[in-house]
Parts: C-alpha cells; structure tokens; sequence
C-alpha cells in the first residue's frame, strides 16, 4: 500500500515524503493507535459475547477475585492494529519486515491458542503446556536461526555473520561460530518468556515494552543508515532501517491498548498479546545483532525472568522452599501490601532508568 499513497503524494507533490523513514515511523505510529483506539471497544465486546474471560489464578494471600471475568485475548488489539499500520507504511519486499510479520503471526497464533484453551477449560493453569510452548518456541529459533545465518537469505555481511555484539564495546567481542544457533534459540526463549512472565498487572508489561521499542528502534535507524552508522562506528545493515517502522507501529499498538488496559483494565492482553510482544521484540534484537542491549534495555523483564528461574529451578526443585514470597516478583510486592497501581508505575520508572542506561552505550564505548 506504500507505494499507493506514494503515487497519490506524487500528484499532490509531496512524494519526497515517503522516501523518509521518520515520516513513515510517525504515520505508523498514529495509524497503529488510532485503529487501536477505534477497533478495540468493538473487540472487547466481541470477546467478552464469546466469553473468552480471564480464570484468574491463586495466589494465596493476594487477592484477584475482583479481575476474575475481565475479557483476555487483549493482545489481539497489538496484533491486528500492528499488522494494520504495516499494511499501510511497510515495505513487504523487505527482508526485516518480512520476518517481523512471519514471527508476529508464529508466536500470536501459540498465545492464542494457550488462551483460548484456558478460558474453555475455566482455568489459568489449563492452557497449553510449558513443554508444548517451549517446543514451538525453539522451533521458531530454529527456523529463524536458519535465515540469517545462512550465507544464502542472510542480512549480515560475511565478516559480522556469527559475530556477537555487547553494548559499550565498538568491536565484536567474539566470534560464535557454529554456536550462534544455538544463541539465537535461548535469546529466543529468553525474551519472549521474560515479556510474557511480566505480563501480571494492568499495564505493566506495556510501557517497559514501549521502551524497549524504542531503543530498538533508534539502534535499526543508525545501523540501517551508512552515514550516521559509519560516525557512530556501527556496522551499516542495508534494509534495517525498516525495522523503524515495524517499532513505531507496535509503539502506536501498545499505546492504543493501553487506553483499555490501565487500572482497572477492561480487558487483558493474555499470552495472545505478551508472546506477540516477546516474538517480536526478540526477532528485533537478532535481526539487529542487538540481543545482549536487551539485559539493559529490558531489564525489568530480566529481573521478572530470573526470579520466576530462581524461584522453580532453585528454590523448590533444589531446596524445596521459595525463595520468593511470589514469583514473578512483581506478586512478592503484591503479598507484601503494595498496591497494585504503585507497583505498576515504579516498574516503569525503572524501565525508563534502564533505558537511559541502555541509549547511553551509544556513544559510551
């Protein structure tokens, strides 16, 4: 469709504009939450008749009976408005793209049916198996693994093919090699479960998920632009800079779910809408040889990641207690009497601080 509204800003005089990626970045961004803002109610309406509603899990003290019925399935909202504003801004011939929309439909497909699966079986703990998901996601990592390392479909440049990047180093710091497979499947694993286990309070995971979107972001236009690339001593990626508009389009998505989804939420984005946000964030990360930012840029995930990894592998499988009052942490300030809403900004002033730490490395290298 890009290349229909550049016709129609060619005979208004104004074609030049299309050729901007900023200028498509902030139309995706508007069409992507303007469609949100329009679509969701209607969603949400459609969801709650076909009582697709959140079954909300036990934990102990913390009370959650009163979210209990809330329509879930919200990350359909993300989905479509996502896919609605790449339909219009985004380049289909490109290869970042392309990718972006195969992992965006993989891992909402896996979200849904784990949704769905709990609301007919009535309970959150009666979707699909952790096993079954863990499955499709290193299946995933493994098709994706396939494409950009393989000389013949690969983005990189030979010399940067298995090479991995860490922030505040110009340089490589060490070169994979066959191993850089099996990276991409636990970065895989490691992001999409990490978004999807900060997925607990109304609005929680959104904003930290906007942010990381942006430092994604600012990373694909410096390394899909050779001049700026080349000043700041990044390697130049040709075709990255798309990846500007998959970001700004999930930006304007998230903001328009989170119109619906702020305390007290009117509807969930569930596993629909988290594994969506993980496959796509993390597809990101490889695709821009950025998966390490992620421990700065993310690091409320990470955090949320490892207490529910401590809490299950360490504490009760190896020493058979908690560690944690709650696990993910974000349900320990729960038990311990914080409310719900103060926990959800002070999550998201530290995903802001993370985020300045992250832009940092910028040019602190």
């Amino acid at each position: 469709m890009i290349f229909w509204i550049n016709d129609l800003l060619t005979a208004l005089s104004l074609d030049n504009l299309v050729s901007y990626i900023t200028f498509r970045a902030l139309m995706a961004v508007l069409s992507s939450f303007l469609f949100g803002i329009i679509f969701g109610k209607k969603l949400i309406n459609i969801i709650y008749q076909l009582n697709f509603r959140d079954k909300s899990r036990e934990y102990g003290d913390i009370s959650s009976e009163n979210k209990s019925g809330t329509p879930t399935m919200g990350g359909l909202i993300i989905f479509i408005s996502f896919l609605f504003s790449l339909l219009i801004w985004g380049k289909f011939d490109n290869f970042f793209l392309t990718v972006i929309i195969f992992a965006s439909f993989w891992f909402t497909a896996i979200g849904f049916v784990d949704d769905y699966l709990k609301s007919i079986n009535g309970s959150s703990d009666a979707g699909m198996s952790r096993s079954l998901k863990l499955l499709f996601q290193v299946l995933f990592g493994i098709i994706l693994s396939i494409l950009v390392l393989s000389p013949e479909s690969s983005p990189f440049p030979d010399e940067l093919l298995t090479k991995l990047f860490v922030p505040f180093f110009k340089n490589p710091v060490i070169d994979l090699s066959w191993f850089y497979y099996v990276f991409i499947v636990l970065v895989v694993i490691g992001i999409s479960n990490s978004i999807n286990f900060a997925d607990g309070l109304d609005g929680l995971a959104t904003i930290p998920v906007v942010f990381l979107s942006v430092v994604y972001a600012v990373f694909a236009y410096i390394i899909g632009n050779a001049r700026i690339a080349a000043y700041l001593w990044y390697p130049y990626i040709e075709g990255s800079g798309e990846l500007v508009i998959v970001l700004a389009a999930l930006i304007g998505a998230l903001a328009a779910f989170l119109w619906f989804n702020t305390f007290p939420a009117q509807i969930f984005m569930g596993d629909t809408g988290s594994l969506f946000l993980g496959g796509v964030i993390a597809t990101s990360a490889i695709l821009l040889k950025k998966e390490i930012i992620f421990l700065l840029a993310g690091g409320v995930f990470v955090v949320e990641f490892l207490t529910v990894f401590i809490q299950d592998y360490i504490g009760i499988k190896l020493f058979k207690r908690r560690i944690f009052y709650r696990a993910p942490i974000h349900h320990t300030f729960q038990f311990l009497g914080v409310a719900e809403s103060k926990i959800v900004v002070r999550f998201w002033i530290i995903a802001a601080i993370f985020t300045l730490v992250s832009l940092i490395s910028l040019k602190l290298r």
